[in-house]
């Protein structure tokens, strides 16, 4: 093999790229050159997974991104942080481990991702996976991501939330990444040994001992290199040298959501019109490339605890000091797990057929940068609309990888997002005032009381809301003209090219996007190299059959009036 010649480049060690970067090489047949813009992942604010906010807020560890003004809400930008680290978004995130509704797959091949149905992609989520509880039809026991509950839900607020869902009408399950996704149960995250498990530790270090993978940090990658329509590598900046390197079979870009259709675009390959206005010469056609950007968008829900049982009693610097103390000494207590330890996935309106709502419990109330939202106890619940139908961009703004891309996600431009929201209003109220909750709950902090009409819970919505940090599907896999990629999630009209990441998702699951994303690569490595897929599952899926008529399976004990 020459200097600077491999077989697979792959772009981004982040979620996706650390599982390429691990499969690709564990044959030793190929060589693989894995590129990445931030450094090591080696920091106790990285791996302690109570300190989640930090590394999301830091500027060595992200990309700290800002959307445009967002029309439909007040024109405020919004933060969009991505992974620029070993480990990618998977280093900075909240751990959190949700693959999806088994429907939202099936979505996605309705959506003309031919192969990618829940039956299909079901054993790689299983393949990807070591469940804490033991594997099943659903569950692995053998892959490299660790998954558990954290604690166990020790605070009583845990168990209280999800039986307040069940006092409500709403079905319990035992495990929403099994055969049931809707209802109230324990949260899983991707914590192992008491440590966060990005995709860092659980597939990168381990291929690092391999001769056939080399790994470059701090490398910005300027462009992909085409002759004609194929791709022969890339260009990329460290330590202010430019190096073009080859790749013999392929280019792959798991970059990211907002990195790889800017990669894209900065290489020539999108819409015309957006290229030339940056000043990029145009080598292909691909209209759809930075299209149909879609997120999650969240806010809190936050009341007063009258017991003292919350979290806010270990915010102060003494008791955060004994948290990361015994973290470092022994990897358990409150520094081990995110603090997620139950939720909710509930249909927001008969006629809905899987969750479209999602809850995160917290037994505390706090900010996403860990500060304090008020004095004295309490909890929040972060609850958003996930199946949103408002749709963004993602735009090259000039010819220098160096400036920032245009992102605009359009949040709530679409009424049926709206009334999402109000729904989540109205149903957290319902539930929080449920018996289960009656010893715990105090004030409502926010919204407040008197947010009550559907102007004022908009009102509210366009300046409490908050991105979940899941920007997807800028390079949309499929078989219309603004799909990016095939169903191989190879570019379309490109030789020796593709995108895996989260961005080729066609639609936005149900869910926290890290696990689809890991599964997404999983499925990848075997379509790149010509392996036999995975015998697609007959598990069953457990719905409410009655879907169409009721929006929850029973009626609630107590009615807010």
């Amino acid at each position: 093999m020459k200097e600077n010649q491999y077989d697979y480049i792959i772009v981004g060690a982040g979620s996706a790229g650390c599982v390429l970067a691990n499969r690709l090489t564990e044959d030793g047949q190929k060589q693989v050159l894995l590129l990445e813009t931030g450094g090591s992942d080696k920091s106790i604010f990285i791996q302690m997974p109570t300190a989640l906010s930090i590394p999301m807020n830091t500027k060595k560890y992200a990309w700290q991104f800002h959307t445009e003004p967002e029309p439909f809400l007040d024109n405020r930008r919004m933060h969009c942080p991505r992974g620029k680290v070993l480990g990618g978004s998977s280093s900075i995130n909240g751990m959190v481990y949700v693959r999806g509704h088994a429907r939202d797959f099936d979505e996605w091949e309705s959506e003309g991702a031919t192969g990618w149905n829940y039956s299909n992609v079901l054993p790689y989520f299983k393949k990807a996976e070591t469940w804490a509880f033991g594997g099943d039809d659903y569950r692995g026991d053998t892959g490299p991501l660790g998954v558990n509950n954290g604690n166990n839900m020790q605070n009583p607020l845990y168990k209280a939330f999800i039986k307040a869902g069940t006092d409500a009408g709403y079905m319990e399950t035992g495990d929403y990444n099994g055969g049931q996704q809707e209802g109230f149960g324990p949260m899983h995250m991707t914590v192992r040994h008491g440590r966060r498990w990005s995709t860092a530790n659980a597939y990168l270090r381990p291929a690092m001992a391999r001769e056939n993978l080399t790994v470059v940090t701090h490398a910005l990658v300027h462009k992909v290199l085409l002759d004609g329509k194929t791709a022969t590598g890339v260009r990329y900046e460290q330590n202010g040298q430019v190096h073009d390197v080859t790749a013999n079979d392929e280019v792959i870009l798991s970059a990211g959501s907002i990195g790889s259709p800017h990669l894209l675009q900065l290489s020539g390959i999108g819409n015309p019109d957006v290229l030339k206005t940056s000043g990029i010469e145009v080598q292909h056609e691909l209209p759809g490339v930075g299209e149909n950007l879609q997120d999650h968008l969240e806010f809190y829900f936050q009341f007063r605890c009258k017991q003292p049982v919350s979290l806010n009693r270990k915010l102060d610097w003494w008791n955060k000091l004994k948290i990361g103390v015994r973290w470092i000494l022994r990897k358990d207590g409150l520094g081990a797990t995110n603090h997620f330890e139950s939720c909710g996935f509930i249909r927001s309106k008969a006629g809905v057929e899987w969750p479209d709502l999602q809850y995160h419990f917290l037994p505390a109330a706090m900010r996403y940068d860990g500060k304090e939202a008020f004095d004295g106890d309490g909890f929040q619940l972060h609850i958003g609309h996930n199946k949103p139908k408002s749709r963004g961009n993602v735009h090259v703004q000039s010819a220098d990888p160096k400036v920032a891309p245009r992102i605009r996600f359009n949040y709530l431009e679409h009424e049926a997002d709206r009334e999402g929201f109000r729904d989540c209003v109205r149903l957290t109220r319902e539930i929080i005032n449920q018996p289960a909750m009656d010893e715990y709950r105090g004030a409502e902090i926010q919204p407040g009381a008197s947010v009550e009409t559907d102007e004022q819970i908009d009102a509210f919505v366009r300046q409490a809301v908050e991105s979940a940090y899941h920007p997807s599907c800028t390079c949309k896999m499929g078989t219309d003209e603004l799909a990016v990629v095939d169903p191989e999630t190879r570019v379309r009209g490109i030789e020796n090219l593709r995108v895996v990441d989260s961005s080729v998702f066609p639609t936005i699951p149900n869910g926290n996007l890290n696990a689809p994303t890991i599964m997404v690569a999983e499925r990848a490595a075997d379509l790149i190299r010509g392996k036999e897929p995975l015998h697609a599952s007959d598990a069953p899926v457990v719905m409410d059959e009655q879907w169409q008529s009721r929006q929850r399976q029973g009626q609630a004990k107590r009615v807010l009036t």
